[in-house]
């Protein structure tokens, strides 16, 4: 005999969520390291979004949401002169940050860039630092935001680690979403039930499906959605904040929960659980490890499953540059995720199309002998018909071993390697490239390139004087971590 009615009994926070919660409230951040990452992290996703004012297809979704809207100790949107509610300036900031697919990358089961989060955190930070000024308080200082970074990429990163919310067609997003969840409510002052309210409606919120981002429907929302998930985190902690109940099995309740609802069904995967039935995986606990082990992109605008194969093709450029037309065929060997996110044939609609092709971005810098954001733009591919004769005539193969390593927590490879043959039966050597430049077992050699990166960026928006203040002050740890958060926010406006 069924039964015909539900168990009205109210349960716990699922653990997920009270884990979340423990962690943001309690955890002291001590890794010099951490806050030594979140500094150069800060400043590269700064610098990403000022380079992203440049194009209008992004400003044009920059400001108010109603012209000449006066918001009090309104969050400032670094490189404009806009003052917003937090909700619309962490928008802002997040769209302009990732918008050219520039700024930091994590790789694991999901993928993602928890850099998007400081759309979030720095918007919040910025309108309470100005309200404890016009109330006579200290205001938050930067240390804060860099501790509220390290946590975001956390809670983002190792949710990520086991995790693959691509292969039941969910975006990663979703990650941003609950993480700026979780830090903002914590800056906002929200006690523990607070925040488990935040997050089990950060996880009971529609979610975003990967759609825009894969053939034959890539398009510009991917520039722009974690600006939008970061700005719902901010939202949703304002909503707890005020005192709206929470979810507590928004994860486990049976039917009607996100582990039934969203995350029940999957392909089998290495790593991954069989399909069927699924939960959350945990291989760790939350700390600092995901901010020490970012990966930065240093030299190409580019999605970060083909970092390593535009490296390749820049140090083929000179021996196949004088031969272009001569080429059979290009092999790229590479790794299950690139092959499954970014290898793509036919034409290639928009900007956000060809950036997430593997062979778009190889043959570039083949061709070109670099990589820059305006070779994805339509005057330039229209102009160079060669970069589609290129792709045409590559081919695409995994290689196990770098499938395998990519996943190893040890080395978190993103191994691709290039080789050109020619008509004549001649070839180039096999390039091979397993760690990008800013890989952590390449800090040494890509923080100098990140700081170039940085300047050339403030360059773009900025007159020589305030951009060598903004970089004097950003190399400092002990000076940012002691700067108001206020003050900080004040040098980026024009």
């Amino acid at each position: 005999m069924s039964a015909t009615f539900d168990l009205n009994i109210r349960p716990d926070y699922d653990q997920v969520l009270q884990d979340i919660a423990d962690y943001v409230l309690s955890y002291r951040i001590e890794s010099a390291e951490a806050l030594d990452t979140a500094r150069n992290c800060l400043m590269d996703t700064l610098g990403c979004g000022l380079l992203a004012l440049r194009f209008p297809e992004c400003s044009k979704h920059l400001g108010p949401l109603v012209e000449g809207t006066v918001v009090p100790n309104g969050a400032r949107v670094p490189g404009t002169s806009f003052r917003l509610d937090p909700v619309k300036a962490a928008w802002d900031i997040g769209a302009s940050v990732r918008w050219l697919d520039y700024n930091d990358t994590w790789l694991a089961a999901e993928w993602g860039h928890p850099s998007d989060n400081l759309g979030g955190i720095l918007a919040v930070a910025d309108h309470l630092a100005q309200q404890c000024v016009s109330r006579g308080e200290a205001p938050l200082t930067m240390r804060t935001v860099l501790e509220a970074m390290i946590m975001a990429h956390e809670i983002q990163g190792v949710i990520a680690l086991e995790n693959s919310f691509n292969r039941v067609g969910l975006d990663h997003v979703l990650l941003v979403k609950v993480a700026s969840t979780a830090v903002c409510a914590k800056l906002m002052g929200a006690n523990r039930e607070q925040l488990l309210s935040a997050l089990s409606h950060a996880f009971v919120d529609g979610q975003a499906l990967r759609t825009y981002r894969h053939a034959p429907n890539a398009g510009s929302r991917k520039s722009w959605a974690a600006g939008d998930a970061s700005s719902r985190g901010v939202r949703l902690a304002d909503i707890a904040i005020r005192g709206e109940m929470g979810i507590p099995g928004v994860l486990t309740a049976p039917q009607w929960g996100f582990y039934d609802v969203l995350f029940s069904h999957t392909n089998k995967d290495l790593a991954l659980k069989p399909a069927g039935k699924r939960q959350f995986s945990f291989p760790q606990g939350f700390g600092t490890y995901v901010m020490e082990n970012v990966l930065f992109k240093i030299s190409f605008p580019a999605e970060f499953h083909a970092q390593t194969a535009c490296e390749a093709a820049v140090r083929l450029h000179p021996q196949v540059k004088d031969r272009l037309h001569d080429i059979d065929r290009i092999v790229i060997t590479t790794h299950e995720s690139a092959i499954r996110i970014i290898s793509k044939v036919g034409p290639l609609a928009n900007p956000a199309d060809r950036d997430h092709c593997i062979q778009y971005m190889t043959a570039v810098p083949l061709a070109f002998g670099n990589l820059v954001a305006e070779h994805y733009e339509d005057d330039f591919h229209a102009a160079h018909p060669l970069i589609d004769e290129l792709r045409d005539k590559m081919v695409i193969v995994e290689d196990e071993h770098y499938t395998r390593e990519y996943l190893e927590a040890d080395k978190r490879s993103i191994a691709n390697a290039v080789q050109v043959f020619f008509k004549d039966g001649s070839s180039t050597e096999q390039v091979a490239v397993e760690y990008p430049i800013g890989h952590r077992r390449r800090r040494l050699e890509g923080i100098p390139l990140l700081e170039e990166k940085f300047k050339a960026n403030l360059a773009t928006r900025f007159p020589a004087q305030r951009c060598a203040r903004i970089f004097a002050l950003c190399k400092d740890q002990a000076a940012l971590e002691a700067t108001a958060v206020n003050r900080f926010m004040d040098l980026w406006v024009i």
